[in-house]
């Protein structure tokens, strides 16, 4: 499934398509309907990138028992 933003809305913000993009994908991560490797993914950033990135704004890393036993699983 795609989304389309409008363009008004794009300019209504004052934010380029990215960065309106990462709001999205931040807000959702904060109301814990993504996770952290999935909104990295979405975001095209490495997930310690994207852990900076929560960082700068003050924003907690959800990480629970699943997340851990991917981690694992990787490591």
């Amino acid at each position: 499934m795609s989304l389309t933003i409008s363009d008004d809305l794009v300019k209504a913000s004052g934010l380029s398509e990215r960065e309106l993009f990462l709001e999205i994908v931040l807000m959702l991560f904060r109301q814990e309907k993504i996770s952290l490797g999935k909104a990295s993914e979405l975001m095209g950033l490495h997930r310690m990138q994207f852990q900076k990135l929560l960082a700068d704004r003050d924003i907690c890393v959800h990480y629970d028992v699943a997340e851990f036993q991917e981690d694992l699983k990787a490591l």
